[in-house]
């Protein structure tokens, strides 16, 4: 079976409060993006797992589809699968790409072996291989809160706007972004701010991490006010990574200052 795992990028990103656990709880709308991964998985005599496109680093035992099949085969009676992930969303980018990877896997084996796992059972399995995960297990516009992974429903449609994806070839980790954020209440909950017009938002959307990662990497900050001058209608970084990203009323030619860049366009 073959499934094509969807990335996301943040339409607003608010950091409220550090918590007990250590986690942060935040305001946020996770919205589905096309650009995403392939995982080919099929039945074999012994369980395998193999990747090829962009490198992955560590060792391959950890990496999250194989701790999604593992989660499953602890519960229910899996036969041996054989795995290949074809990766072409960076990694550290703030798009969920590994994130989606492993939803994705959790939805397939669900399909293909008939474990009859409803969509809430899927998200807390999902839960348990990361805070961006369970997002992936509806994979429709989301308003998210506390670590990401709590859900409600939001009325926000970006169809026939289109999306301009840079990534600068610079990988930021988790632990690296949340280490220089400064947690606070907005003034407006972000769901009130994203029912205003898409025009509004630069004045009022905001991604909390860009005031700690833009002063510390200036090549984000060039790239979103390149994407304004390109004509964007709303322009952020997305998650936690280093993708910003444009919204367009209509295509454009990508500026020649992002070639060196890797980037996706496409329609929303």
């Amino acid at each position: 079976m073959l499934t094509f795992p969807s990335c996301k990028i943040n339409l607003g990103l608010r950091i409220t409060e550090k918590r007990a656990d250590g986690f942060h709880n935040l305001q946020s709308c996770f919205y589905p993006v096309s650009w995403g991964d392939i995982v080919e998985i099929i039945p074999a005599d012994e369980f395998t797992f193999g990747s090829s496109g962009l490198a992955i680093p560590g060792d391959s035992q950890h990496n999250l589809c194989v701790k999604a099949y593992n989660l499953l085969k602890a519960d229910f009676d899996l036969p041996f699968v054989q795995m290949h992930l074809h990766k072409l969303v960076p990694i550290g980018a703030g798009l969920g790409g590994g994130s989606a990877d492993a939803a994705f896997v959790l939805k397939s084996l669900n399909e293909q072996f008939g474990l009859a796992l409803g969509v809430s059972t899927l998200e807390d399995y999902a839960r348990l291989l990361g805070s961006d995960c369970a997002f992936f297990i509806q994979n429709r516009p989301l308003y998210c809160v506390e670590k990401g992974d709590v859900f409600s429903e939001i009325s926000v449609d970006l169809k026939g706007y289109h999306l301009v994806l840079v990534y600068p070839n610079l990988a930021i980790s988790t632990a690296e972004a949340y280490a220089g954020v400064k947690p606070h209440q907005p003034t407006i909950p972000l769901i009130e701010q994203l029912q205003m017009p898409i025009g509004t938002w630069r004045d009022w959307v905001h991604n909390d991490f860009e005031d700690s990662l833009f002063p510390k990497y200036p090549v984000l900050a060039e790239i979103k006010q390149q994407l304004y001058d390109a004509g964007a209608v709303y322009a952020s970084m997305s998650g936690s990574g280093s993708t910003v990203y444009g919204i367009f009323n209509a295509p454009i030619v990508v500026p020649n200052q992002f070639s060196a860049y890797r980037v996706w366009k496409g329609e929303l």
